[in-house]
């Protein structure tokens, strides 16, 4: 019997979070739906709580082919420079 060591030897990444908006009132959000079923209307709901609530706008739906592969870098440029902060989640 061969064992094997859970502990990861790879370096640790260094995440850090965006920091926090200090108001959400009247900005422009994106959307990011991943492709699974129902991803997009629950995220046009969330987002109409925004605009419901604050007055943001919604500016861009963006789209992923694959639920757990990240999006592409592209899309994420593109996409940053439309919109004040972005919005994902899953559909199911």
């Amino acid at each position: 019997m061969q064992l094997y060591s859970p502990l990861s030897t790879t370096p640790r990444r260094k995440a850090v979070r965006a920091p926090a908006l200090p108001k959400i009132d009247g900005l422009r959000i994106g959307i990011l739906e991943n492709g699974k079923l129902n991803a997009e209307e629950m995220l046009n709901e969330v987002a109409a709580l925004f605009v419901q609530r604050h007055g943001c706008t919604v500016r861009t739906l963006a789209s992923k082919k694959n639920a757990s592969a990240p999006a592409p870098s592209n899309t994420l440029t593109t996409v940053a420079q439309e919109v004040d902060f972005l919005i994902t989640g899953l559909g199911d």
